[in-house]
């Protein structure tokens, strides 16, 4: 007599049937999904759609998702709806935090000849923020350490790009903008335009690391998963001019000790940048009377051609 099983029709075999018929039913439902949006007339949403569905549910079969887990993303994502205003977006929040925002920003911004790097564009951007000119300074009462800031804008060529709208923004030395303190003020941004020979030149403020906003759903998921919401610091820019790709980034301080860990992986290290501490004292490249130190930094921007192939 053979051993229990040996003829297919043990535990074991029933097992492994039930497996195949369970996998086989899962694998029928993502079909009859992918196949309800086959008469999209929109070829791209399509296409979005029917992969995103593919890959949602291959997801949801690997981890083998429990509706009492299910029922807790959705109460996370109402809480992120409920929390979201006209100044705060929490979904851009997760979107930066599970690395989305920047896998988006490199599809985008392919690489091109020496065009400076793209990254995170954050939740702070406001339209409309005053115009200085060069020299000027965004601060406007914030508060933190004067910083010197200048450079070029110029194409790929090395040709100097006159004219280019450079917009700047900026938290505190206590890691806030000035939309999360909710009295209509206005300081930490400004746009200004470069010049004829594709300079641009303002003052703002030593950039200090500081949170992202951690009060709600998104900044619950990071302390439930023991990671930071500190973001190194920085300093934010997009740069647009005719011709020419617009470009969103920002540029860190060296030697912080967050650049390894920033909390919505927005570093790179072109965007490193030095902020030279100037000692009190020390004369301003525009006679500007300074009380205590003060930094520097220069940051040329290369811009790529608005429709360019990877190079």
């Amino acid at each position: 007599m053979g051993e229990p099983g040996s003829d297919g029709t043990g535990p074991d075999a029933a097992g492994a049937a039930g497996a195949a018929e369970q996998a086989a039913r899962e694998q029928e439902l993502t079909d009859r999904v992918v196949a309800s949006f086959a008469g999209a007339d929109d070829e791209r949403l399509r296409t979005v759609m029917q992969a995103l569905t593919r890959h949602l549910h291959a997801f949801l079969r690997e981890v083998r998702l429990t509706e009492d887990e299910w029922n807790t993303g959705i109460e996370f994502l109402t809480a992120a709806g409920h929390i979201t205003d006209d100044k705060r977006q929490e979904f851009i929040l997760l979107s930066d935090v599970l690395g989305a925002s920047m896998q988006t920003i490199a599809i985008n911004n392919e690489a091109y000849a020496n065009a400076t790097e793209a990254t995170v564009f954050g939740p702070f951007f406001v339209d409309d923020a005053p115009r200085i000119d060069n020299g000027g300074d965004i601060a406007a009462g914030a508060a933190g350490q004067p910083c010197w800031v200048e450079g070029t804008v110029t194409d790929t060529s090395g040709d100097p790009v006159p004219g280019a709208r450079i917009e700047v923004w900026e938290a505190d030395e206590d890691g806030f903008y000035d939309v999360q303190y909710g009295d209509d003020r206005t300081a930490g941004r400004a746009h200004l335009f470069t010049e004829a020979d594709g300079g641009y030149r303002f003052w703002g403020t030593t950039p200090t690391p500081y949170p992202i906003p951690h009060d709600g759903p998104v900044g619950a998921l990071l302390a439930a998963s023991g990671r930071s919401p500190l973001r190194a610091a920085h300093l934010h820019f997009m740069v647009t001019a005719p011709g020419l790709r617009t470009l969103v980034t920002h540029i860190f301080v060296r030697g912080d000790e967050l650049l390894d860990a920033d909390s919505v992986f927005g570093v790179k290290d072109s965007l490193v940048m030095d902020f030279a501490e100037q000692p009190a004292g020390t004369p301003t490249p525009d006679g500007r009377a300074v009380e205590g130190t003060w930094s520097r930094t220069r940051f040329d921007i290369v811009l790529a051609p608005a429709t360019s192939p990877a190079a």
